[in-house]
């Protein structure tokens, strides 16, 4: 996938798990951040339990980018010491 792809599925990814976790959102450069790594962490999740991971820009790879960043989140929120939900 070229980087535009990428950015837009870590936006994409990075916005709707903020919403989910914290409802307020991390801001958009670290949702991006966030999203991206999402994105790599839920394709190799997925991988273990034998499932395609990331394919592309579609439903599929936004909802496998989503639960990966959600974990990406709730890792971040424990080290950081943030409540993940308000």
């Amino acid at each position: 996938m070229s980087i535009i792809i990428w950015l837009i599925l870590g936006l994409i990814a990075g916005f709707i798990a903020s919403k989910i976790v914290n409802k307020s959102g991390e801001g958009p450069l670290l949702d991006i951040v966030l999203g991206i790594v999402g994105a790599v962490v839920g394709g190799f999740l997925f991988s273990l339990v034998g499932a395609a991971p990331v394919t592309g820009l579609n439903i599929y790879s936004i909802i496998v980018a989503v639960i990966g960043a959600i974990v990406v989140l709730a890792i971040y929120h424990a080290i950081t010491g943030r409540r993940a939900v308000h």
